[in-house]
């Protein structure tokens, strides 16, 4: 599964972070990005980090997680 992120939408709710800490990060400002590549704006998700993955895009309120090929 690939993993989209659009800072541009992100509101800095830490929603996703919670969910899923090992594969999303914040910028100083507080704006999504992926803890392993932080200037990437899709990253392939591990199959074992998906499901996290899943329900962050899911109940993001911003809409800025989108998924390609989900579970």
């Amino acid at each position: 599964m690939k993993c989209e992120i659009l800072p541009e939408r992100c509101i800095a709710c830490g929603l996703c972070q919670a969910l899923a800490p090992q594969v999303f990060d914040y910028t100083d400002e507080g704006i999504v990005t992926f803890i392993d590549e932080p200037h990437a704006l899709q990253e392939f998700i591990p199959e074992k980090e998906q499901s996290e993955v899943v329900q962050s895009a899911k109940r993001c309120p911003a809409h800025a997680i989108l998924l390609h090929n989900p579970l």
